[in-house]
């Protein structure tokens, strides 16, 4: 499975979160580390933005798995 590189206007788009905030919870270890693109770009990995969003889905649903939220 190839790794898909996201940039800063998809993850925030994806997550709702303004850049300010992405780079806070970074630095407070709350939110997944980008990676260098080379000279000043950077990006994140698809799958770890969808597992935080997950986890944040099943933080704030205490009680529910994402299986039931999927069937129901």
């Amino acid at each position: 499975m190839a790794t898909i590189i996201l940039r800063l206007p998809t993850v925030k788009a994806r997550t709702g979160l303004s850049r300010s905030t992405i780079y806070l919870r970074i630095s407070e270890n709350l939110f997944p580390k980008p990676v260098s693109l080379g000279g000043r770009a950077v990006g994140w990995i698809e799958s770890e933005i969808d597992d935080w969003l997950a986890e944040q889905i099943e933080s704030s649903r205490p009680g529910r798995t994402m299986a039931r939220e999927v069937s129901q």
